[in-house]
């Protein structure tokens, strides 16, 4: 339920990778407009699996990072990363 849709999977790809701001979330996640990817980020960040941090600066400056709970489920999104690589290769 917690990555139950396909936007949330690929968020936590990226945020795997450290943190991020809303825009670099926003390019490297293609296809998502930015108020299905701000839900999606509350949703998160509200079942414990990332923490938004607000920066006081003008223009104000947002971090997204996985929490110890988020980042426990790199195990689990390499095996679908595996599985999906290697059906692929079963039709090339």
């Amino acid at each position: 339920m917690l990555i139950s849709d396909k936007w949330k999977v690929l968020i936590l790809r990226d945020l795997l990778g450290g943190t991020k701001r809303f825009g670099e979330l926003k390019r490297s996640v293609s296809g998502i407009s930015q108020k299905v990817l701000t839900s999606n980020l509350r949703d998160m960040e509200s079942n414990g699996l990332l923490t938004r941090e607000v920066f006081p600066e003008v223009p104000p400056r947002v971090e997204y990072s996985l929490t110890e709970l988020g980042t426990s489920l790199r195990p689990i999104l390499d095996a679908m990363a595996k599985w999906g690589n290697d059906y692929k290769a079963m039709f090339k």
